[in-house]
């Protein structure tokens, strides 16, 4: 019998361990940012499983990638509806 295959949500979170020793180095707001990129990483996960990548730091960028796209569309949409409010005005 081989050996089981980790899950990729068990690796992704063997991976963000072992960027512990950066995170420690980083500095508080720094850290904050980079815990907010690693639960992207997480909120992705079920789709990160379906990528069968087998490097998995592709698939954690990618979902930091998407979870950036997504904050600066709803960024724009705030922005245009600012501009209507203060046009109209």
């Amino acid at each position: 019998m081989g050996r089981t295959v980790p899950s990729y949500r068990q690796a992704l979170e063997r991976e963000i361990k072992r960027w512990k020793g950066f995170r420690r180095g980083l500095r508080e707001k720094d850290a904050e940012a980079f815990d907010r990129m690693m639960n992207a990483c997480r909120m992705f996960a079920s789709a990160g499983s379906m990528a069968t990548r087998s490097i998995l730091l592709e698939t954690m960028f990618m979902s930091i990638l998407l979870h950036q796209e997504k904050v600066l569309a709803e960024m724009r949409e705030c922005l245009v509806r600012l501009e209507k409010r203060f046009s109209q005005s």
